[in-house]
C-alpha cells in the first residue's frame, strides 16, 4: 500500500520556476520592443516582477507594476486586453511545447513594502526599535 506523501500545500516545482523565469524574461523583451495598441499603455513603462506558471505550464499569471505605481489598474486592464497579441509574440520568443495563456495582475508587494517603510519611519516605532536594540547589546 502506497503512503500519501502529500502533507499540505507545496510550492512550485523547479520546472515551473524555470519556465516562469523564461516567460518573464521573454515578456520583458516583448514589452520593451513592441508598440502595444492600447491607450492605457501609451508611454507607460511596466516592470514584470514575476511569472507564475500552472503545473501543466499552460497558464501564466504575470505580476506587473507600472513605473511609479500610477494608474496600476488601468495599465493591468490594458495588458489583459492585449494579452493575445503578446502571447503570439511570446510563442516566437520561447521554446516550449505550449505557449501559456497570460493573465496580468497588479503586484501589490511594492505598496506593502512602502507601507512597511512608512511604519518603520514612524518616530514611536523607531524609538521602540532603538530601545529594543539597546537591551540586546547589554
Amino acid at each position: 500500500m502506497r503512503k500519501d506523501r502529500h502533507k499540505g500545500p507545496q510550492g512550485p516545482s523547479q520546472r515551473q520556476l524555470r519556465a516562469g523565469e523564461l516567460v518573464r524574461h521573454a515578456l520583458v523583451e516583448i514589452l520593451r520592443e513592441e508598440e502595444l495598441a492600447d491607450p492605457a499603455l501609451e508611454g507607460v513603462s511596466v516592470t514584470i516582477t514575476e511569472a507564475r506558471m500552472s503545473p501543466d505550464l499552460r497558464h501564466a499569471t504575470v505580476y506587473v507594476e507600472p513605473l511609479g505605481g500610477a494608474h496600476a489598474e488601468e495599465v493591468t486592464a490594458g495588458l489583459n486586453r492585449v494579452a493575445k497579441f503578446v502571447r503570439g509574440r511570446l510563442g516566437h520568443a520561447i521554446a516550449m511545447k505550449f505557449t501559456p495563456d497570460l493573465r496580468f495582475v497588479h503586484d501589490e508587494t511594492f505598496g506593502a513594502a512602502a507601507a512597511m517603510d512608512r511604519l518603520f519611519d514612524d518616530p514611536k516605532v523607531r524609538a521602540d526599535l532603538e530601545r529594543h536594540d539597546d537591551t540586546d547589546g547589554a
